[in-house]
């Protein structure tokens, strides 16, 4: 296992096909990223325990399960920003990874050029930093500490994915504002929103909502403007 050191951006890459290992984890400790491979999902459980990751990196069929396994596993405890990787570019396995708490995903064969951006603009998105004078976030009984990234609804708190979390900062920040489709995308996917469809962003906005409404499927405070976008409705 490759030991951390301050400032160190370290992914664990769990893929067992060696014709894909070799190529992608070169192009990344080539860019100054460290990097642990881990074949399967036990091998990966085992890494994650013991190391500390800025990013995953899953391949979604594995010898001894999946991905999703993994991604479940690991929400249960953290955070980390989660990138599949799959060979199927159908709807409903990009839907399950995202909604299982995935961040990103990416479709097999892919550029080696194109993983190392997403990989970046995540890892932006995860360590921004905000200023002590506008650290809380408040509308409509949801509150965000932006200093230490917690979300509250009410007096309970709410976990959160990255992109979630991402994604309602923006909507509290723009409140009575419809932000259109194609500018949550750029915003989210720091100008990289070419890479992504509209139905991920419907999976993001339908699990979000799951989180912060008291029904989600009457939502009250994210309402979609069909034709043009979202709104959050609160003040």
């Amino acid at each position: 296992m490759n030991e951390k050191k301050m400032n160190e951006k370290k992914i664990l890459y769990v893929e067992d096909d060696l014709s894909l290992i070799e190529g992608l984890k070169y192009t990344l400790e080539k860019n100054g990223f460290l990097v642990d491979n881990a074949r399967t999902v036990m091998e990966a459980y085992q890494f994650f325990r013991a190391g500390q990751y800025d990013l995953l990196l899953l391949d979604v069929t594995l010898p001894d399960g999946t991905g999703f396994d993994i991604c479940k596993e690991v929400r249960k405890t953290s955070a980390v920003p989660i990138i599949f990787l799959t060979a199927s570019d159908e709807e409903i396995s990009i839907v399950k990874g995202l909604d299982m708490g995935g961040d990103d995903y990416i479709t097999k064969p892919f550029k080696l050029g194109e993983v190392l951006s997403r990989i970046n603009a995540l890892l932006r998105r995860s360590g921004q930093q905000f200023h002590k004078s506008d650290t809380i976030l408040e509308s409509d009984g949801i509150r965000i500490d932006l200093s230490e990234r917690i979300c509250w609804k009410g007096e309970t708190e709410i976990p959160l994915t990255l992109v979630e979390y991402k994604l309602l900062c923006l909507f509290l920040k723009n409140p009575g504002r419809i932000l259109p489709r194609e500018l949550i995308l750029d915003r989210l996917w720091d100008g990289n929103g070419s890479y992504v469809d509209d139905n991920t962003l419907s999976v993001y906005i339908r699990r979000l909502r799951r989180k912060i409404e008291d029904d989600p499927n009457s939502p009250t405070k994210l309402l979609t403007e069909i034709g043009f976008g979202y709104k959050w409705a609160g003040e």
